[in-house]
Parts: C-alpha cells; sequence; structure tokens
C-alpha cells in the first residue's frame, strides 16, 4: 500500500534531484553514499526529534525503507 505523504510530491522530487546531483558531482561510490545519507538520518534524528520518540521514529523509517526496497514475492524468485 502507496505512503500518502503531507508533503508535495514535487518537493520531494526536487530535494531528491538536489541531493543526487551533489553525490554524482563528487563522484560518490554507492556505500560513501549510503553512508553519507544514513549520518544525515541520524543527524536529522538527534537533532530534530525528541529524545523519547527517535527510536520509534527509527525504526519506522527504518521498515519504510525495507518496505520500499523489498522484492516482491512470486514464483518465479522465491
Amino acid at each position: 500500500m502507496p505512503i500518502v505523504s503531507k508533503y508535495d510530491r514535487d518537493r520531494q522530487d526536487r530535494l531528491m534531484t538536489e541531493i543526487l546531483e551533489v553525490l554524482v558531482q563528487d563522484k560518490a561510490p554507492n556505500d560513501l553514499a549510503l553512508m553519507t545519507l544514513g549520518n544525515v538520518a541520524t543527524h536529522i534524528l538527534t537533532t530534530h526529534i525528541p529524545a523519547e520518540r527517535r527510536e520509534r521514529v527509527a525504526q519506522q523509517f527504518g521498515q519504510i525503507l525495507l518496505q520500499s526496497v523489498a522484492v516482491e514475492k512470486t514464483p518465479s524468485n522465491q
């Protein structure tokens, strides 16, 4: 089931494009790009989310990330 966001899709796309452009310009390898994005997520969690909510927000973020990359289980890829 798709997640409905309170944010405009165009704004999301623009921010994602800008971030990806920085990583491409730097020629960052995949592992460095993921490490950097993880550090950004950690920074946002620790500086903008109250301590009592951080773990839950991090769990939700992780679950959504896993769902977004999950391969559908079909008879051909089981």
